[in-house]
């Protein structure tokens, strides 16, 4: 026994400390299901995602062949000959049961997998809960990043619930966006673009988590407190603001507590918080550890909160907080609770998300579902 301990105290002393630090960082895969979930990250490629590998998956042939990832797997061809799984559930389930040694092999030796869809249709409602079976026997730390449809989706929103239901059994933890709360802010948008404002959030949050676990940064995101936040954490929502100014951390955070993308109601009985700071070069490690105190101050004192912050040049005199709240109830899935979205405060990052998309040209094709 001490011989062998030994032999590996040398093997370790061989090598750098970044070397280490490399071998540290857990292998990420942001998975992309169905329809929405490619929109989102096609985004992602376009844009770059550092230290994490993108993939899409789909039953519609079609709609796969215009999607871009690092890898692209039509799934359930025997199953539904590359025309989509019509809106049937079990038929995206089956499709990814088809698919599972491929999508074992892109999942392996990954740390950490996001999987990105829009509950209500087929392939993502169906699909999603097979590939989270599959990474969590892996081994992996497993995240669901879902929209939910409108109120006005009534056959959706049963699929919806259904699929939510079953994300949750096989996720460590799923981060839910929904879709009505799109109206406050995106209501007079094209169709399109309004969805644009949610994938683009969506696309922006995984980036960004991604980026401060596996790149340095200001503050880093420790994994290991990602995963103790995140484990068993089931239903999480997620908020995002902006300030600007000597008041800019304050501003910043209120804001993305207050416009949480999932009605929660009670900001304490939140489980955990994380949280992901964005600013220019003049943000300070007060900046971040004030940032920290206001959570842990708006939340259940027992929570544990992480945080990490990356430096962009462009933000200068502005931050930009993201903030998800962990192990919160979820009105969704409470029949007897209206899905109407809550009046929200104004300045929100997601108001500013919609005004900058409203100056974009109108023809838009990454982004249309």
């Amino acid at each position: 026994m001490m011989e062998t301990l030994t032999q590996t105290v040398s093997r370790v002393s061989e090598k750098t400390i970044e070397e280490i630090a490399r071998e540290a960082i857990p292998q990420i895969c942001v998975i992309g299901v169905g329809g929405a979930g490619c929109n989102i990250v096609s985004w992602m490629k376009e844009k770059g995602v550092a230290g994490a590998r993108i993939y899409a998956l789909n039953t519609d042939a079609k709609h796969l062949s215009i999607t871009t990832a690092d890898s692209r797997i039509l799934i359930g061809y025997q199953t539904c000959g590359g025309l989509g799984t019509g809106g049937f559930i079990e038929q995206g389930s089956k499709a990814a049961t088809e698919n599972s040694r491929e999508i074992e092999n892109i999942i392996a030796g990954s740390g950490l997998v996001f999987i990105t869809a829009g509950l209500g249709g087929g392939t993502g409602t169906g699909a999603s809960p097979v590939i989270a079976n599959i990474a969590k026997n892996l081994g992996a730390l497993t995240i669901g990043v879902v929209t939910i449809p409108f109120q006005v989706e009534r056959s959706r929103i049963e699929k919806a619930k259904d699929g939510l239901a079953r994300l949750m059994e096989q996720c460590d933890a799923v981060i839910v966006i929904d879709n009505a709360k799109l109206r406050k802010f995106a209501g007079a948008l094209p169709l399109s673009e309004a969805f644009a404002v949610a994938n683009e959030l969506i696309a922006n949050f995984i980036k960004n988590i991604s980026e401060t676990i596996a790149v340095p940064s200001l503050v880093n995101l420790d994994f290991a407190d990602l995963k103790a936040i995140m484990t068993g954490a089931k239903i999480c929502a997620v908020g995002i603001g902006e300030g600007q100014g000597d008041t800019k951390v304050v501003d910043a955070v209120e804001k993305a507590l207050n416009s949480q993308l999932l009605d929660i109601g009670d900001l304490r009985k939140s489980e955990g918080g994380l949280i992901h700071l964005e600013g220019g070069d003049d943000m300070t490690l007060e900046d971040v550890t004030k940032a920290g105190e206001i959570v842990i101050n708006r939340i259940s004192p027992n929570a544990r909160v992480s945080w990490g912050a990356r430096v962009n040049s462009t933000m200068q005199g502005s931050i930009r907080a993201t903030i998800v709240l962990a192990g919160v109830p979820s009105p969704f899935l409470e029949s007897s609770m209206s899905l109407t979205a809550p009046s929200q405060p104004s300045g929100s990052a997601l108001e500013l998300q919609v005004a900058k998309q409203s100056e974009k040209p109108k023809k838009r094709g990454l982004f249309g579902i």
